[in-house]
């Protein structure tokens, strides 16, 4: 085995039961796309991740399970999220309705809230998101499926 670069991390959600969904969606193929919000990037000082880079997908363990490579990035604001990506975000979602409120309860909660240092801390339609899309390049050891 090659020794290979060292690899940003990958992060869905926090650790734990949903970071453990979101993982196996990604590992299954039924997950090429997140949202995360583009104040997250401003409050870290990061930069939006360029196509083509790869991280490591990380799991609650916080094991590299997984090599991805960002195929697509959008900024947009909120209420501008499509059908396509809410059902390509893989955790069954059939709607944007759905989507919006799944991803709501998320960003109203403590974790995230605590995250962006305000307690009140709320989105609305014109709340700025990132839109990623990405695809499994290899699934590392104790990743669970094969690679294809």
């Amino acid at each position: 085995m090659e020794p290979r670069e060292p690899l940003a991390p990958f992060l869905l959600a926090f650790p734990g039961p949903l970071r453990d969904r979101l993982v196996a969606a990604v590992l299954s193929g039924e997950k090429v796309s997140t949202s995360g919000l583009l104040a997250e990037y401003e409050l870290e000082g990061e930069d939006l991740p360029p196509v083509g880079e790869r991280s490591a997908l990380i799991d609650s363990e916080g094991r590299e399970v997984a090599v991805l490579e960002m195929t697509e990035v959008r900024v947009l604001p909120l209420g501008e999220v499509d059908l396509q990506h809410a059902l390509d975000e893989g955790e069954g979602y059939r709607s944007v309705a759905e989507w919006r409120a799944g991803h709501e309860a998320f960003w109203h909660g403590e974790e995230m809230r605590e995250a962006m240092g305000d307690p009140s801390f709320t989105v609305d339609d014109g709340t700025m998101i990132v839109a990623e899309r990405f695809r499994v390049v290899e699934v590392l050891e104790g990743g669970g499926a094969s690679s294809g």
